[in-house]
């Protein structure tokens, strides 16, 4: 049995991770902040798959919750096979609204730990020459639309390169870029969702089947959704001027900024 280590654990698509990956007969290391949660659902995944489920709290907005993180990836005699960083988070509020703090805790989750964790976690795999790092981002990777589009736009572009450079090693990288999912992500961030159109929501649990699925193709990049694809493809096609100003409009008015 192969054993994975999910970030953000306990919610959105870090659960529908956890519920895939238990029910394919993977054990789990479960990563978040609320160690209540995170026991609950440990002891929900093992009586029902028979998988063995650790407990890592962890805040990865601190370089403790960090280092805690990266030792347990580094951990040669009970290894990792699979990361999957999802942890993360949206602000409310246009660029200079948001509080200087709240944005380097925002670049400290979504990118430096990112890049720590990744790190972490390959150097064992390269050597034992098999393993798998998802690195969750988003489609607001694609258009200009504050620091949280710039942060998951860091996340494409970081795990796109090192997949290149450990191609052949046996460890495979690969970033998710979802659109709007039906997680408590929008509601712990204090965003309302009315608004959303119904044909923009994606499936958390779909979403990963897609996702995996992916992986094992090999893919570097995951889009898993027809429709997403369709909307970044006209992305790539419309003049960044005129994109920049329908990005803050639609962003202020539907996602994080």
């Amino acid at each position: 049995m192969t054993t994975a280590l999910i970030t953000g654990s306990t919610a959105g698509i870090g659960a529908a991770f956890a519920r895939r990956l238990a029910a394919d007969g993977h054990n789990l290391v479960l990563v978040a902040r609320d160690t209540k949660r995170l026991t609950e659902q440990a002891t929900e995944l093992h009586d029902r798959h028979g998988i063995e489920a650790e407990v890592l709290t962890a805040d990865l907005a601190a370089d403790d919750g960090i280092e805690a993180v990266a030792a347990r990836l580094g951990n040669r005699t009970n290894p990792v096979d699979l990361l999957i960083n999802n942890a993360g988070f949206g602000n409310t509020g246009r660029f200079l609204d948001v509080s200087m703090a709240d944005e380097l805790r925002m670049l400290k989750v979504h990118c430096e730990a990112v890049l720590r964790l990744t790190a972490a976690a390959t150097h064992g795999m390269r050597d034992r020459g098999r393993g798998a790092v998802v690195n969750v981002a988003s489609v607001a990777a694609f258009v200009p639309r504050g620091t949280y589009g710039a942060s998951k736009a860091w996340v494409v572009q970081f795990t796109q390169g090192a997949a290149r450079d450990l191609a052949g090693s046996g460890v495979r990288l690969m970033v998710l870029c979802p659109g709007f999912v039906r997680t408590e992500f929008h509601q712990r961030a204090g965003m309302g969702t009315d608004n959303i159109p119904n044909w923009m929501w994606l499936d958390a649990d779909k979403l990963v089947a897609a996702a995996l699925a992916d992986l094992a193709r090999g893919k570097t990049l995951s889009i898993p959704d027809p429709r997403y694809k369709a909307l970044m493809g006209l992305v790539k096609l419309t003049p960044r001027s005129l994109l920049g100003g329908i990005t803050s409009k639609t962003g202020r008015k539907y996602g994080p900024q």
